[in-house]
């Protein structure tokens, strides 16, 4: 008996382990969601894409690692990069909350948030708090979702949370909720996949200047070691400077 128990420890601390390993051998472990078109799995090729993703990339190469990227579900990514050192997670929001759970690489993608709603409704808010009466489409544990809850929305009360980015637009399509916090591009972009217009589609009733206008981050749990963090965050400053970055940039956006 005692010897399985030693296994078992033995296994439980090569897991725990394993990510910061790989990243000294050359390879990182990368998690990331399903959000288009920051990234995303393309149906084609099955490859994991996206602007945020190629950032991801030219920072790779430029500091001479090799990434394995994931996509999970965000509460599982969020959950399982902060509990394992040496595992990138992107695009991530930062808020007050999220602060000191991460090591904060930068800024690799410009972002900004609305509440959206079906033009027909003609919902225009002057303050966040009048959205409080209605429904709002969220994504679990994301950080529209810990924005409107640190602002006294409440998850099953006005606030329904999904897992998939793209059930909350056929949730407000399909009117049943009445809002939904969102970045601009994915909405679009999702509102496209969806084959609408997204003109006809989506009014903006409300911007959230307050969240996430700094854009989104690639970033580290805070167990991982500062030489792997600073790692990236010369090479991502390399690709912002040698023009890397702004290439990218127009091509996806």
């Amino acid at each position: 008996m005692v010897a399985v128990k030693r296994i078992l420890m033995l296994l439980a601390l090569c897991c725990a382990t394993l990510p910061y390993a790989l990243a000294r051998e050359g390879t990182i472990r990368i998690i990331t969601e399903e959000f288009p078109p920051y990234n995303y799995t393309d149906p084609r090729t099955g490859k994991i894409t996206g602007f945020s993703t190629e950032v991801v990339e030219a920072v790779l190469a430029e500091i001479g690692l090799k990434g394995e990227i994931q996509s999970l579900p965000w509460a599982r990514a969020y959950e399982y990069v902060q509990a394992n050192e040496g595992v990138l997670i992107y695009s991530i929001g930062r808020n007050a909350q999220r602060d000191r759970l991460f090591k904060w690489v930068g800024v690799i993608a410009p972002t900004h948030y609305y509440l959206f709603s079906l033009p027909e409704r003609n919902l225009k808010f002057e303050r966040l708090e009048e959205a409080m009466a209605y429904q709002i489409a969220t994504v679990n544990e994301d950080v529209g979702e810990q924005y409107l809850v640190s602002k006294g929305f409440v998850k099953g009360g006005n606030l329904q949370s999904s897992v998939k980015y793209e059930l909350n637009y056929a949730k407000l399509r399909a009117g049943r909720v009445d809002l939904w916090i969102m970045t601009d591009l994915v909405a679009v972009y999702l509102a496209r996949q969806a084959g609408d217009d997204p003109e006809r589609m989506l009014a903006r009733s409300f911007r959230i200047h307050d969240l996430g206008d700094d854009g989104y981050y690639m970033a580290f749990g805070a167990k991982t070691p500062d030489a792997l963090v600073e790692r990236f965050r010369a090479g991502l400053e390399t690709i912002r400077r040698n023009g890397t970055y702004e290439a990218l940039k127009r091509k996806w956006m």
